[in-house]
Formats: C-alpha cells, sequence, structure tokens
C-alpha cells in the first residue's frame, strides 16, 4: 500500500522564488490532468518549474493546435477553483511499474529511481510520478497563462521520441502577468527572426542544414563592415591576422583534448586514404601550431595571433534558435601568446578596454561580466588545482582593477581555465555568453609549446583565448534586436533611397545617387513605377536611415529634399551637403538617426 508523505507547507513563510518554483511545479500537474481529459490516450513525459512558468511533454496521438490551448487553460482554471489537495505517497516499484504499464515514459523514468525512493503525487483523482514540492491544494495555484507549443525530444537526446511541449507562465500576482507579457509581446516585437526575414539579412533553408545560416546581401553588408571595422582595430594594437582551413585531422584535437572533452558537440570524423578528418569547434589549436612553427624569443611575446575563424558545432536541434544559435559560425577570435603572469595580465586588460570601446561604438549596454570558475576535482576540468588558482585569481585582480562589476560562477570554466564572460540579456530575456576572455596553462603543456627567455633558457608561454565582437551571427542577431532593425548609417545594409517623384526626374535621381556613391554610400534609386508616397513608405519599412526626394524644384536647383528614418523631414538641402553630412555620420560611427 502507498505510503503517505506529509509535504503540508506555510507557503507564506517561504522565500518568494520557492513559493513560485512550488506553484510552477503544481500547475504543470495540472496541465497533465486537463491534456489526459482532452486526449486520454496521452503518453506522459514530464513537467518541470523553469524560470517563468512550467511546461509539460506529451506523446499525442494529433498535434496540437491554439484551440486546444484555449481548452487546456479553462480546463486546469477549473481545477485550480476546486482546490483540490495535493497528496504525496512513497510507493513500491512494484505499485510503479503496474500504475504506469501504460504509460512508456514513467517506466524510462523508473529505471533511475531506487527502491524505496519511488513516489508519486495525486490530486483530484490524476497521479504522477513526482519528488515533490508542490502548494498545498490547487487553489494556491498563482495567475498563468498556456502560451506556446513546441518540439522537444524526450530527456533532450535527438535519438529519442519527439515529445509535444506544452509551455506556461505562472506569477504571484496579476500585475507581475502582466508585466511579463508585455515583456513578451516587446521580444517577439524585437526577435531578430522576424526582423531579419523582413529585412533580408538572413536565411535558413532545409536543403542547406538547420542552424547553417545563408548570409543574403543585406546581411552579408553588415557583416562586412563589421569585420573590417574590428580587423582594422586589431591592427592598431598589434594583432597579427591569419586563415586557417576550418578542419584538420583528428589528432590535432585529440592532443588538444577537445575530442576528449567536445565530442558529443563536434561534427562526425570524415575518413580519407585512411586519414581522419573532423570540422574544427575551437580555432586555438591551429593558432597554437602557427606559434609552435618557428623558434620564438621573448621579445615577440606577446604574440597577438587573430582570425575570423568559420568553426562547426553539433548543437542540438531543441536549442537552435535563428543566428543567435547555429552549428556553423565564424568567431572574432584571437589568441594572446604571452611571457608569464604580469603580461597576461596586461593583455586580459587590454582585451576588457577594446570590448568596452566596442560596446559603446555599438551602443549595446544591457551586459555584464561573469569570471567563470573551475571545480577541484570534476572530471569536467584538467586536475591542476595550482593552475586554477593562479588562473582565477589573476582574472579576479584585472576586474577589480578596471572596477569592472562582476558575478562568480562556479563550474562554468573551460575544461582548460577559467574564464571572464561577457553576458548579454537577448530581446526575450535569455541569458546569453557573447564572448569570453580565458586563461590557458593547459593547452602549452598539451603542445609542449616553448619560447627563449632573456636567460637564454626555454619558457613555456602561457595563452589568452579572447573574442570582442563574438560570432558574426550572434553580434548580427543581437544588434537586430537591440535597433529593431533600425541599423546605424555605418551598418545599414541600404544607407539612402533616391525617390523621383515622376519618370522626368529619374535621371537626375541617378545623378544624385552617383555623387553619393562617390563617397563610397550605399544608395539605391527607386525607379518603379509607383506613386511617391508608397515608395517613402516602402524604405520606411525597409528602414532605411535617409530618403531623398528629387522633382521639378529639386531638379531646378541642384537640391534634394531629405528626410530622416523615423519621419523626420529636413526640407530641401544641397546636395554636397547631404553627401557631406551622410559621410561623417557614417565615419563617426554614429548611432542616429
Amino acid at each position: 500500500m502507498p505510503e503517505p508523505i506529509d509535504e503540508h507547507v506555510d507557503l507564506a513563510s517561504l522565500p518568494k522564488e520557492e513559493r513560485l518554483a512550488r506553484m510552477r511545479h503544481s500547475a504543470a500537474h495540472v496541465l497533465a490532468e486537463a491534456m489526459l481529459d482532452l486526449m486520454p490516450e496521452a503518453e506522459l513525459g514530464i513537467g518541470p518549474p523553469i524560470e517563468t512558468g512550467f511546461y509539460y511533454d506529451f506523446r499525442l496521438p494529433r498535434p496540437l493546435t491554439q484551440e486546444d490551448l484555449v481548452w487546456l487553460e479553462e480546463r486546469m482554471r477549473r481545477s485550480v477553483a476546486a482546490c483540490h489537495p495535493f497528496r504525496m505517497e512513497r510507493i513500491t516499484r512494484q505499485e510503479a511499474l503496474e500504475r504506469w504499464k501504460n504509460q512508456p515514459f514513467k517506466l524510462d523514468l523508473l529505471k533511475d529511481l531506487a527502491d524505496g525512493e519511488i513516489t508519486q503525487v495525486t490530486h483530484n483523482g490524476f497521479t504522477d510520478l513526482c519528488k515533490g514540492g508542490h502548494v498545498n491544494h490547487t487553489g494556491e495555484i498563482g495567475p498563468f497563462k498556456l502560451t506556446s507549443i513546441a518540439g522537444a525530444y524526450w530527456r533532450g537526446d535527438e535519438k529519442n521520441p519527439m515529445l509535444q511541449r506544452v509551455y506556461g507562465i505562472l506569477f504571484e500576482t496579476e500585475e507581475e502577468l502582466a508585466e511579463y507579457e508585455r515583456q513578451l509581446e516587446e521580444a517577439r516585437r524585437r526577435d531578430h527572426r522576424r526582423i531579419g526575414r523582413e529585412l533580408g539579412i538572413f536565411a535558413l533553408f532545409d536543403e542547406v542544414g538547420p542552424g547553417h545560416v545563408v548570409w543574403l546581401p543585406a546581411g552579408a553588408t553588415i557583416r562586412r563592415e563589421l569585420e573590417r571595422w574590428i580587423v582594422d582595430l586589431e591592427v592598431e594594437r598589434g594583432y597579427q591576422h591569419v586563415v586557417t582551413p576550418p578542419v584538420a585531422k583528428l589528432e590535432l584535437y585529440q592532443r588538444s583534448g577537445h575530442w576528449q572533452h567536445y565530442q558529443d558537440a563536434m561534427y562526425p570524423v570524415m575518413e580519407r586514404e585512411n586519414e581522419r578528418y573532423v570540422l574544427r569547434p575551437m580555432n586555438c589549436p591551429h593558432h597554437i601550431l602557427i606559434f609552435a612553427s618557428q623558434q620564438r624569443s621573448y621579445r615577440e611575446l606577446p604574440l597577438r595571433i587573430a582570425e575570423l575563424g568559420t568553426m562547426h558545432r553539433w548543437e542540438k536541434s531543441g536549442e537552435l534558435t535563428g543566428m543567435s544559435r547555429v552549428r556553423i559560425m565564424t568567431l572574432n577570435d584571437a589568441h594572446i601568446f604571452c611571457a608569464g603572469p604580469e603580461q597576461v595580465e596586461q593583455e586580459a586588460e587590454g582585451v576588457l578596454r577594446l570590448m568596452e570601446e566596442v560596446y559603446a561604438t555599438l551602443g549595446l549596454r544591457d551586459y555584464y561580466y561573469r569570471l567563470s570558475l573551475g571545480e577541484r576535482g570534476s572530471p569536467k576540468f584538467v586536475d591542476n588545482p595550482a593552475m586554477w588558482d593562479a588562473g582565477e585569481s589573476l582574472l579576479r585582480r584585472v576586474l577589480e582593477k578596471l572596477g569592472l562589476p562582476f558575478v562568480e560562477a562556479p563550474g562554468e570554466a573551460a575544461f582548460y581555465g577559467p574564464k571572464i564572460d561577457v553576458q548579454f540579456k537577448t530581446a526575450a530575456g535569455k541569458d546569453e555568453t557573447l564572448v569570453t576572455i580565458q586563461v590557458d596553462f593547459h593547452l602549452p603543456n598539451q603542445f609542449e609549446l616553448e619560447y627563449i627567455g632573456e636567460d637564454g633558457q626555454p619558457h613555456r608561454p602561457i595563452i589568452v583565448h579572447r573574442g570582442v565582437l563574438s560570432t558574426m551571427e550572434r553580434m548580427v542577431a543581437l544588434l537586430i534586436e537591440q535597433y529593431e532593425g533600425n541599423f546605424p548609417l555605418w551598418l545599414a545594409p541600404t544607407q539612402a533611397v533616391v525617390v523621383p517623384i515622376a519618370d522626368r526626374h529619374v535621371e537626375y535621381a541617378r545623378q544624385v545617387a552617383a555623387k553619393l556613391r562617390a563617397a563610397r554610400l550605399r544608395v539605391t534609386v527607386d525607379e518603379r513605377n509607383e506613386r511617391m508616397n508608397a515608395k517613402i513608405r516602402d524604405a520606411q519599412l525597409q528602414k532605411v536611415p535617409y530618403i531623398l526626394v528629387v522633382g521639378d524644384r529639386e531638379v531646378q536647383a541642384g537640391t534634394a529634399a531629405l528626410r530622416v528614418r523615423g519621419g523626420g523631414d529636413l526640407g530641401a538641402m544641397p546636395v554636397d551637403a547631404i553627401v557631406e553630412r551622410l559621410r561623417s555620420e557614417r565615419d563617426a560611427r554614429a548611432l542616429v538617426p
């Protein structure tokens, strides 16, 4: 017989985070109860609380619809209003096997549970395999709303069946729920996937493969401007740029340790002529080989090797998101080979100063620094406590010296060393790592790197791994959301559109455009057989920074009527003055209009 477990709690006395976790967990059970009412043949997966609500995974006889969500939500509200108590019990394995004999995913979960640790929770006749953590009755569940349906592999493994996941949001008060819904709407409005499609920035094709971004002309233009800019900044600071292949022999990654630690996230091995190759997940082994290709002197250090290096990582299908989470990416990467901790500290400081300059120019503010630490004794990390202590204290000292606020995150380091992560919030509110600065004592040992010191003896260098712009894919996704597609002039794919009012003004419009192009400005002439207002509206929808309207008066005066994105009308101006205005704004990389 089941053994009752008293799980009664004084909800008001708990910390808010725990109260919400219990409410959200309980709501997931109520969702599963409602689903079995809708489709009694449903197979139940899991239903955990998450940061803003809950979800439950199901294998169902048909795809869910939005109408189903409305029905499920109403059914859940009736259960909440009835204040059904939650009752927790411990049961035997045999009882569990009998109860869930028709629920294959529950039987799969049972394999991971030891005898004597199997518990279930029941409310209103619905029972679920569960470790507990609920409110006392359904009436204590806070305001909620079902929001979306998604696909999810059972246990996150692509080899397992695909389930349907129903998401819900839940907060303690109606005001908090309404505020979060407002944030969701803001996220939808800024979503880089929608804006990127509308502005022709990128595309994803099934024939090319998920997570394999195709840069369209507008996106390729933005990417090219970012690449030129960051390369110029790095060259000014003594970086030497290289180009290395995105593929190498498997042995290279075995030696670096990437194969042992990241094999599941790498593309499969390619075998030809008795040789094994893999697409690189990291650029560092290639740069290490460049360092090791000749004898190095302390006089050459720090040696800064940089590359816009393309990498391949087999991200899980369910985690791919537009351009922000992809499988093929180009990183603004660099590896700085240093002679001792003092140089490492100086170089890390220089990288952080460069980051601050770059993000200020781009107008990025919603980010913070995270010091990611290793865990001593964990198999995930290289076993060298002295190395970890030295690297962590060094990076902490640099952050403190520059007065940059940061948080510490144990267990988030790279397998070979601690790092500083730059954390951004996406439009959807998700915390993402944009770039890192890593201190590496390990790979120089793996590759037996040496330089000749001032004493004439060989010494081991220390490597600083760093990015600044992140991958081109993730940075452009971030900028799309940051600007809502309204790119500053220097990044805008089309910087100006010349609109002739009538056909007789087309030739003059072309002459105006030629003057702008002579100043290396990106300009088009809208020669379509459309009304002027329609042309202006379309240019505004494409978020073009400047619109130049030309008619009889402009032709006679050698001017153009200048409109600024957003509706501002600056009136007629000499074409040369317009060229100078746009050129100055572009060269200053100003954030307006």
